[in-house]
């Protein structure tokens, strides 16, 4: 059996080592070549700095979150292929130019790229409980042909392989709210969402007639290999073998890269107006705790909310009403709307896949883009945190500041800069 397997070098850069060091850690994530979940709501590998579901937390929390890993699955993945016959006289070593079967895109959330501070911190927790180098940074296995030089001791039909591990699965948020129980605890919070990773790659070559661990990489190697009948094996004699199988996981990939391109177009169209917005009569400003500055919407279209001072000339623009207003387990979700200009609160369409990208307003319409959960201090105080639905981000400013945007941050402003407070006016 050609058991003995080369880890590739093209990948091996950017790998982070993180090591399971408890066995309860371990147990957090049950991970299982069909699908899988967590028995219930395990908690995220954590570390002394990192907060516990559960955990007190405190008024700056209120803008921050933290991930936690709900389920995983693991899975050996060929991503490039060939069937390879060696005749006698033919063994030694030989280069063979292997063929792209499956591309594996490192991601978190909906847009298919790992972006900011929480999706470095999810992938490290899945990592670290499956006890996996795992791919914490955006990057992909490679879409084209790759040369595998193999030494071929005896002849045979072999199939040449590069293949890694494939992890998946979903995750949650910790977020600080208030709590039933009283004061302020790291909650699971309504954002969620999945990921998908891999681990460092290998090279190898398996025969048919060997004997090789189920679901291991080799035996689904072998499953690529046709190892049918003998005129099938026969056909291949003067070299290359293309694998239907192989060919028809390429065809999957694209139309799955196909289907993602489609999707985001759809989620970038205008969106639909809303019959009408169901508004709550209070009108807040939405204030820097102890300070004069608030958020204020913008005059001009292609400009961005930022705080301002109130004042007689603010015409409105620093006033917000909550619309369509739900709650689900103490946390409210709501549509800003703005008195001053009649739009509502937005992350642009274009640039919501980025870090830092601006909050805004435009027409009101149904999109997520315009949803906000808001998390609350203790009763009687007006701390909040807001966080936008789709993006799952925290809003934040970057420094106190007149004119300063209001932007997202995928863990939020960990010094206290995402709390804000909704003054009644």
């Amino acid at each position: 059996m050609m058991s003995h397997l080369r880890s590739s070098g093209r990948w091996a850069r950017g790998l982070v080592a993180l090591t399971v060091t408890a066995a309860s850690t371990l147990a957090a994530i049950t991970a299982v070549a069909g699908p899988a979940a967590a028995a219930g709501h395990p908690k995220p590998a954590t570390t002394a700095d990192k907060p516990k579901l559960g955990d007190a937390c405190t008024s700056a929390d209120l803008g921050t979150r933290h991930p936690i890993i709900k389920s995983a699955e693991v899975a050996p993945t060929i991503t490039h292929f060939k069937g390879w016959y060696v005749t006698e006289g033919s063994t030694g070593t030989q280069s063979v130019n292997t063929n792209t079967t499956e591309t594996i895109s490192v991601s978190v959330g909906l847009n298919g790229t790992v972006q900011g501070s929480f999706a470095v911190e999810a992938l490290g927790s899945v990592g670290a409980s499956l006890g996996l180098n795992v791919q914490v940074n955006y990057t992909h296995t490679s879409s084209t042909s790759q040369s595998i030089s193999w030494n071929f001791r005896q002849p045979g039909y072999y199939g040449l392989y590069e293949g890694t591990k494939k992890v998946t699965g979903t995750y949650g948020s910790l977020n600080c709210n208030r709590s039933d129980a009283g004061g302020l605890k790291w909650t699971e919070g309504p954002d969620t969402g999945s990921y998908t990773t891999f681990t460092t790659l290998e090279e190898g070559a398996v025969r048919c007639q060997d004997k090789v661990p189920a679901n291991s990489m080799m035996a689904k190697a072998q499953g690529l290999l046709d190892c049918g009948s003998p005129a099938a094996t026969a056909k291949h004699l003067a070299g290359p073998v293309p694998s239907a199988k192989a060919e028809q996981a390429k065809r999957d990939a694209d139309n799955a890269a196909k289907a993602v391109q489609s999707m985001k177009a759809t989620q970038a169209a205008k969106p639909a107006p809303f019959a009408a917005l169901n508004c709550q009569p209070a009108v807040y400003r939405i204030d820097v705790p102890g300070k004069v500055l608030n958020w204020s919407a913008p005059l001009l279209a292609n400009d961005g909310i930022r705080l301002r001072e109130s004042s007689f000339f603010s015409a409105h623009l620093d006033n917000w009403r909550l619309c369509n207003v739900t709650e689900n387990n103490g946390v409210i979700e709501a549509s800003l709307w703005n008195w001053g200009n009649g739009g509502c609160a937005t992350i642009p369409a274009d640039i919501a896949n980025q870090e830092q990208a601006y909050l805004t307003t435009a027409n009101c319409g149904e999109d997520d883009l315009q949803r906000f959960y808001i998390y609350r201090d203790v009763p009687g105080s007006s701390k909040i945190g807001l966080q936008n639905k789709y993006t799952g981000s925290m809003m934040g400013h970057d420094r106190y500041a007149d004119g300063e945007l209001i932007r997202q941050y995928s863990s939020g402003r960990q010094d206290g800069t995402g709390t804000y407070a909704l003054t009644g006016v």
